[in-house]
């Protein structure tokens, strides 16, 4: 009708449903981007973590310092070589762990895949988680043997020789612990293997006799793992009368020489178990090369039951000559068997080529210093096996780490070598299982050859 002006309905001001999600993601986006502005930089958490372990390490150190200055000058010795007998088979532990965490970074950049040569399920620990553990290792077992040094020269000897008990059974604890927390599969593993190692009765595994030439080299570990324990259990702990030859932990203790040549003996026993399997004359001849060991460390302990001029006339070059043997042999099946030394430095062919991989691959050096440093420390390690030098505690420290340097560089080419015997064992199959076109089966026919 003229005159009425048509009403125009307006639309609704209510927010719908959209609008409310819409307004929700903005805001937490504006939350997250508030949150991560607050957060600080990767690196300056690295930084920062990095300047409080060398402020906790110079506190250890110092602290360490003025409790042996504490102690009179003619115990002073005595003190630190208690400390290194509780403390040393956890650090060499932990030095251990670092480098297999180097070993398994080095593996994650090049082609090689140790998950399959150790047959690892997804599970598996990574360099990182490696590291994770070697981190809390190196602050815990330097922190308790500080606080053991402080307490001790500070009259406290109860709480102080509560310090390495307490850690013995807090790592033995978490190696055991049951339920399904600090990487329960990989400690199973572990404990799994080191079975097998003691009880050979079953195929032999890479992972079974990897681990055990492992723990050759750390054969002066578990023998003063073995020392402090029975220092523990016979409330010892936090005395300086080792040096007595009625100790019942003393120098006399047939345990010691048993417990360096138990690796030697699991590793014996493998090798037959393999030649058994497999029928293969080299196992025998590896089986051997574990036997030199055995004179090396028993002619050693002689040294404490028989008298001085018979050690000295008679069992001192018969030890001689055995640690001469056993250590060019060990070198010589490293060279020729448990390395490929026409592959020797593929294994630092890095995915992404980085300093250490321009550095190290096709490097001629690399080869003359892995067979030089393998000899050098081959001859040293024998002086570790050998129980009447163990008193030079410095000395043997050192070669004992320098043992477990030297096995990690062995780990890079022994995992590779398996690697390639992998590969090159797939391709035939292969290669075996093909199927022939009509062609290759004419030619095939005519040379009588077969692929």
């Amino acid at each position: 009708m003229p005159g009425i002006v048509p009403v125009l309905r307006h639309t609704s001001n209510k927010p719908t449903t959209s609008d409310y999600e819409e307004s929700e993601l903005d805001e937490m986006k504006g939350v997250q981007t508030y949150s991560a502005a607050m957060l600080p930089s990767p690196v300056f958490l690295f930084r920062f973590k990095v300047v409080l372990f060398i402020l906790w390490f110079i506190c250890c150190l110092k602290i360490s310092w003025g409790s042996v200055m504490r102690m009179n000058t003619d115990l002073q010795d005595l003190f630190l070589y208690e400390t290194f007998l509780y403390y040393n088979p956890l650090l060499l532990v932990t030095l251990m762990v670092w480098l297999w965490g180097i070993n398994l970074w080095v593996f994650s950049q090049s082609s090689v895949s140790y998950a399959r040569v150790f047959d690892l399920d997804h599970t598996h620990l990574t360099h990182h988680e490696i590291w994770k553990c070697a981190t809390w290792m190196t602050i815990v077992v330097p922190t308790s043997m500080t606080a053991y040094q402080y307490l001790y020269s500070h009259g406290e000897v109860a709480l102080a020789a509560s310090q390495p008990v307490m850690l013995y059974i807090v790592a033995l604890t978490l190696l055991i612990f049951p339920f399904d927390i600090f990487y329960l599969s990989s400690r199973y593993f572990l404990l799994r293997t080191i079975w097998r190692i003691c009880l050979p009765l079953q195929a032999i595994t890479f992972a079974d006799f990897f681990l055990a030439d492992i723990m050759t080299s750390m054969s002066k570990v578990f023998s003063d793992l073995e020392r402090s324990t029975c220092r523990m259990l016979n409330k010892q702990v936090a005395t300086i009368a080792w040096f007595e030859a009625d100790a019942i932990c003393g120098s006399h203790s047939v345990a010691i020489p048993l417990v360096l040549v138990f690796p030697y003996l699991c590793r014996f026993f493998q090798c037959l178990r393999q030649y058994k399997d497999t029928k293969e004359k080299t196992c025998l001849f590896n089986a051997l090369k574990y036997t030199t060991a055995i004179p090396v460390i028993f002619l050693s302990a002689l040294k404490y039951h028989v008298i001085p001029d018979s050690w000295t006339n008679f069992y001192r070059p018969l030890w001689l000559i055995s640690s001469v043997i056993n250590s060019l042999y060990s070198f010589y099946w490293d060279i020729t068997r448990d390395w490929d030394l026409s592959i020797l430095s593929r294994i630092f062919k890095f995915k992404n080529p980085t300093f250490w991989s321009d550095a190290l691959h096709g490097k001629v050096w690399v080869y003359y210093w892995v067979i030089f440093s393998n000899l050098i420390l081959r001859c040293t390690w024998t002086y570790k096996l050998s129980a009447h030098l163990r008193h030079n505690y410095l000395t043997v420290f050192t070669i004992t780490a320098l043992e477990i340097v030297r096995r990690f560089q062995w780990i890079f080419f022994r995992v590779e070598n398996e690697w390639n015997k992998m590969n090159n064992k797939q391709w035939v199959e292969l290669s075996t299982n093909a199927p022939k076109t009509e062609e290759e089966d004419t030619l095939l026919g005519s040379t009588g050859h077969e692929v």
